[in-house]
């Protein structure tokens, strides 16, 4: 049986509250998009609004992934191609 890397926990508290916040601010906006539905606004509106909850959460994945990778690489180094492998497979998730 393959050993799976080690899994890490985001620590620094400055970052997990730009995350939240910015992950509730999405959360807002999809339920705009769910009342812009209900109330029969245009298909342009709602694809805007819809675009920028995918930017939003987009934005917030890659922070949450750099963030990531800068504790992995001050903590330890001796899992680096673990973690490189991890990191990567987060990013491309994302593609």
């Amino acid at each position: 049986m393959a050993s799976k890397a080690p899994a890490h926990v985001l620590s620094d508290p400055v970052q997990l509250d730009a995350l939240t916040k910015r992950l509730k601010r999405a959360h807002g906006q999809l339920g705009a998009v769910v009342r812009m539905l209900e109330e029969g606004r245009s298909c342009e509106e709602i694809v805007n609004q819809m675009a920028a909850v995918g930017k939003a959460v987009n934005t917030a994945a890659f922070t949450l992934i750099a963030a990531n990778l800068k504790e992995c690489i001050e903590d330890d180094k001796s899992n680096a191609p673990a973690v490189t492998e991890k990191l990567q497979k987060l990013f491309l998730s994302l593609a």
